[in-house]
């Protein structure tokens, strides 16, 4: 399996409490393991899944995609000083859109939570950042992997008004008959790993609204977090991934008493 989809998950199982997810970690590791040339960057992104997580310097001469350069910094900012150009390049990410924009949004949720919910980024640049964001969805009757990227992300921070129903029902209809999704709504039936698991996160978070979940970084050991009902959360994941029909009838109606709200 696609490593980066297990440590996803691996947030899923953490903010869910969904068992079939348990042995994420373990399984990334085992990858890890496998793939020495690989190895320095799966050591970095591995933080997001262990607190406890042990690197090597040289490990980060690997991050050297621009996504990666935009969210690795905040994803070791309780540990490692940001540069001081760093609000800048986050800001310049953002403008420049596309994935860039949605990861920006993604190091914002770390940043926040690696300085224990402190205001760590400017309030214009947040709000700039939501509403860009909001504005991947797009007003077409399709969508695509950044535009539901854009709307996990957005939930992740905290921002799920930001996404409307009419998107979310966009995303349940654009749902292939194997459970997953495709990196475009015009690709019919052509699953990939990565919008599959975004749509999965944004749908667990429809369907169980919160004031308040875990963070989306393993904390540190002894922190104190809420937990949902692991067999309720469990029989969601799995109407969504496998019963596909039934999945949809899940989620439509609580869109349905949603929009009663």
């Amino acid at each position: 399996m696609e490593p980066y989809a297990l440590l996803m998950l691996n947030v899923l199982y953490r903010r869910f409490g969904i068992p079939e997810f348990a042995d994420s970690l373990q399984r990334y590791d085992e990858i890890l393991g496998k793939n020495p040339e690989n190895a320095p960057l799966l050591r970095v992104f591995r933080r997001i899944a262990d607190y406890g997580n042990t690197w090597e310097p040289s490990d980060f001469y690997s991050v050297r995609a621009d996504v990666d350069q935009i969210t690795v910094p905040a994803l070791y900012s309780d540990r490692l000083s940001l540069t001081d150009d760093y609000m800048t390049k986050l800001n310049d990410a953002g403008v420049r859109g596309g994935y860039l924009l949605t990861h920006a949004l993604l190091a914002t949720v770390w940043l926040q939570e690696n300085n224990r919910g402190q205001p760590a980024v400017p309030d214009d640049l947040s709000q700039f950042l939501y509403h860009a964001n909001a504005g991947l969805m797009g007003n077409s009757s399709g969508v695509n992997d950044v535009g539901i990227e854009a709307a996990a992300f957005l939930y992740l921070a905290g921002q799920g008004t930001l996404v409307s129903d009419a998107f979310v029902q966009r995303v349940i209809s654009a749902q292939n008959y194997d459970g997953g999704w495709s990196y475009s709504s015009d690709m019919l039936d052509v699953s990939d790993w990565h919008p599959s698991v975004l749509a999965l996160m944004l749908l667990l978070h429809v369907e169980f609204p919160s004031t308040s979940y875990p963070p989306t970084l393993a904390p540190a050991p002894g922190y104190a977090v809420g937990s949902f009902s692991p067999m309720m959360v469990s029989t969601v994941a799995v109407l969504l991934l496998v019963a596909v029909n039934v999945g949809k009838k899940t989620v439509q109606q609580t869109l349905t008493q949603r929009s009663r709200l």
